[in-house]
């Protein structure tokens, strides 16, 4: 146990055994609908939903163990989510390249990032990034995993105005209300439950609240108030079985197709990864350390050339063993609320990952209107990072401000970086502050015009 100590630090990062374990444990739990979520979407490009679930699982904890054992930071990695959509439906469904084509694009880019990790390019723009748009990323960050949430509960949905709340009314029929009701109530339910703990400052508030709106969920089942209905997306709340065998690899493992890796399609491929990649990466890094107060006096995050090795890495194996590029999780921020600072975060988390391999049945029943209250206080707690920008310097504010606005309204974090950065830059420019920017600063800006330009 001392030499566990040690090695992650416990003392320098203020912070004990049990809160990592607790810390990694709620990590998993908001992120663990990417098992079911992936071999999903993977699956409209003809890969195998079985092999890709056991894909996404080997990567997910390989890669949130490296990022322990090279950093000693407590995020955990997954395929991420837009990536894999752009993998299945853009380049295997419009584009109509074969899902073996397409893990050959991100195996690309995962080699590409391990040179530019191992060159420390991804770390100076890590550094070269203001520290007021630091913190707007962090809050920008916090309003988008907040949307998030309110989506995976249906609380947010679809609407001739974009977005709006759920009708209670539409989901009542015969005087009774109808299963997509009941899960918005329990999400509610959850949300205010988890606030409560949250408030009375309860250990480990965040997975008690998740657990505690899966068990509600459970007791409405066996009630017969909620009623799974697989084919309208309702599934059973009580798990299938506690063991099952993980699926083979076969039909995956190293399928990769290098036939068109000369054209200038792949290029640009291979490019959209990279790019969408290294700055949801950076945002949530930034994001995350700037809750937990891991960065320096310079803004810098100490470990982060160990952070961005592990993620692509994690990337180039994900793509030999079958799924999508590999990502730093914005969900992490579950686990830096409930305390976690080192790298055991993420060994836990990876360890789960693992075992949800044999106890998949258990895993795949937790719902997401469970894990969504969690999504939404978490994105209140990365709001309170709103009072460190400088409001009172409009040309500090202004593009912080739209760097926050950008991130859950566009949803995506890269678009978020790119209108903060783009706006940051010609605005000191114009307010003759141009020696204030930093060269990389103007690159990424110059390289963010480009490619709304082109891709």
């Amino acid at each position: 146990m001392e030499k566990l100590f040690k090695f992650f630090k416990f003392k320098e990062n203020r912070t004990d055994a049990k809160t990592e374990v607790i810390a990694g444990i709620t990590t998993f739990m908001t992120m663990a609908y990417i098992l079911a979520v992936n071999p999903s979407i993977l699956g409209a490009s003809g890969m195998d939903k079985g092999a890709v679930f056991t894909a996404t699982a080997l990567a997910s904890a390989l890669a949130s163990f490296c990022i322990a054992f090279f950093a000693n930071l407590p995020f955990v990695l997954s395929a991420g989510m837009g990536l894999n959509a752009y993998f299945a439906y853009t380049v295997c469904g419009v584009m109509g390249y074969s899902w073996q084509i397409a893990l050959t694009a991100v195996f690309v880019e995962g080699i590409i990032f391990i040179l530019l990790s191992l060159t420390n390019v991804r770390e100076a723009i890590f550094n070269a990034i203001p520290a007021n748009l630091k913190v707007a990323v962090s809050v920008g960050i916090g309003l988008f995993i907040t949307f998030i949430g309110l989506q995976n509960a249906h609380i947010a949905v679809d609407s001739a105005t974009l977005v709006s709340l759920f009708s209670f009314k539409s989901a009542i029929a015969n005087g009774t209300m109808q299963s997509e009701g009941i899960t918005v109530v329990l999400a509610l339910a959850g949300l205010l439950i988890t606030a409560f703990l949250v408030i009375k400052k309860v250990k480990a508030n965040i997975l008690l609240g998740i657990l505690i709106t899966w068990v509600l969920g459970i007791i409405c089942e066996l009630l017969g108030i909620y009623v799974p209905d697989a084919e309208a997306g309702f599934y059973s709340l009580l798990p299938s079985g506690i063991i099952s065998a993980p699926s083979s690899l076969s039909s995956t493992f190293m399928k990769l197709d290098f036939s068109v890796i000369a054209t200038f399609d792949f290029v640009v491929i291979v490019f959209s990864f990279l790019f969408v990649d290294i700055f949801d990466t950076l945002g949530t890094l930034i994001g995350c350390a700037s809750k937990a107060d891991m960065l320096d006096k310079d803004g810098k995050l100490p470990g982060i050339k160990g952070a961005l090795l592990a993620d692509a890495v994690g990337t180039t194996l994900g793509a030999c063993l079958g799924t999508s590029t590999i990502t730093t999780f914005v969900e992490s921020s579950a686990g830096v609320a409930e305390g976690g600072r080192t790298g055991l975060t993420s060994i836990v988390s990876g360890l789960l990952f693992l075992l949800a391999l044999l106890f998949s049945p258990i895993f795949l029943a937790i719902p997401s209107f469970a894990t969504a209250p969690a999504l939404i206080i978490v994105g209140f707690m990365m709001m309170q990072q709103v009072t460190k920008i400088m409001w009172d310097d409009m040309l500090e504010a202004i593009p912080a401000f739209i760097c926050i606005m950008a991130m859950p309204f566009l949803y995506s974090i890269s678009e978020g970086i790119s209108f903060g950065v783009i706006s940051y830059v010609v605005l000191n420019a114009a307010t003759g502050k141009a020696k204030k920017v930093t060269p990389l600063m103007y690159i990424l800006a110059v390289v963010f015009v480009l490619k709304y330009i082109f891709i």
